[in-house]
């Protein structure tokens, strides 16, 4: 199993970057940056390639639809480029509210576009001339649209690999279908793994029956909230209620009633009437009721949190349940804490 990290922003953005080179001299494999519809991702990415050497870089992830394909492949080629050939190309669709609300751009056709986007961005890095013919993407543009002087190109510069990895955010049957075919990577969200066979074990297994051996096993990579240690050392009970504002907001504020992707997904977990709750309380204001109604429940399947054996005992549910790459986010009084917390993650991880 591979462990590493979300950037964490408390502290300041400096101080999340100090606490990655620290973190990859402690052995972890991964660090994962995220974009939403906050600073964008790729400068900090392309600053995190310049301090650290050995540990792979993710983007965690792009949102499809702000970017054109050529300028996924290009940012991704270039990414690749600065960090010696050690990024990962993590995409997804975000949500109506922010791609549309934010970026004022149609949130249409998302299998349909993903499926389209990997397949450009392959061709780009393998430096083809660029021609693509879909429902959703023509390039070079069509006769009748512009100019009419659009022309077939390749990417000028020579990648340092022609096939970085993709990596594809997925939560609904049929997109985790498409994610298990066509890319080499799959991030879930609020992932528990007891629950994981019975929520996505038939997309998972439809779409691997689809895939291209070439593209290798699956890598699962899921977020984890850490805190390591007795109650002595660590208030459970408090590590755990610092998940639950994030869960809250998810739940009940990320998403309009209907189209909530979160709230979908916990209801397929089996705590659809909790969720309905959630939701009615954080869309009427009442935010701090919903955060309390977030379950313990819920918390704990998805956390790594409580003594070293607990975590252990968890870490092997989560490869169990095929889980390949942990991705921490430490909740840590301190950044000795912090490090200390993914430490013991990386000396309790399974083979």
């Amino acid at each position: 199993m591979r462990i590493g990290i979300a950037l964490d922003y408390s502290g300041g953005f400096h101080q999340a970057v100090d606490r990655v080179v620290e973190l990859e001299k402690a052995g972890i494999d991964i660090a994962v940056v995220a974009e939403a519809y906050a600073f964008d991702a790729v400068s900090q990415l392309g600053y995190l390639a310049a301090k650290t050497t050995t540990v792979e870089l993710a983007s965690g992830v792009f949102p499809i639809y702000v970017r054109t394909p050529s300028l996924l492949a290009m940012t991704a080629a270039g990414l690749d480029f600065v960090s010696d050939g050690r990024f990962r190309l993590g995409i997804g669709t975000s949500g109506p509210q922010v791609i549309e609300g934010f970026h004022g751009v149609e949130f249409d056709a998302p299998l349909g576009r993903t499926r389209e986007i990997v397949e450009i961005c392959r061709k780009v890095w393998r430096r083809e001339r660029l021609q693509h013919n879909g429902k959703h993407y023509q390039i070079p543009l069509p006769p009748g649209r512009g100019t009419g002087l659009g022309k077939a190109l390749h990417l000028i510069n020579h990648p340092v690999r022609e096939r970085i990895p993709i990596t594809i955010a997925a939560l609904g049957p049929q997109n985790v279908e498409l994610t298990a075919e066509i890319a080499e990577g799959w991030q879930p969200v609020f992932f528990l793994p007891d629950q994981a066979a019975s929520v996505w074990g038939d997309a998972l297994a439809a779409g691997t029956a689809k895939r291209d051996p070439a593209l290798g096993p699956l890598d699962v990579m899921v977020h984890a909230s850490v805190a390591i240690g007795d109650d002595v050392d660590v208030d459970v009970d408090a590590r755990l209620a610092w998940v639950k504002p994030q869960l809250g907001l998810y739940l009940g504020g990320m998403g309009a009633k209907g189209r909530n992707f979160y709230h979908a997904l916990a209801t397929r977990y089996g705590f659809g009437e909790v969720a309905d709750r959630i939701q009615e309380l954080y869309l009427s204001g009442r935010k701090r009721e919903a955060i309390d109604a977030v379950p313990d429940e819920l918390v704990r399947g998805m956390s790594l949190v409580g003594p070293r054996g607990y975590v252990a005992e968890r870490l092997a549910a989560f490869a169990e349940a095929g889980v390949t790459t942990m991705l921490l986010s430490p909740l840590a009084a301190d950044r000795a804490e912090s490090v200390r917390f993914v430490e013991e993650v990386l000396a309790l991880r399974p083979a």
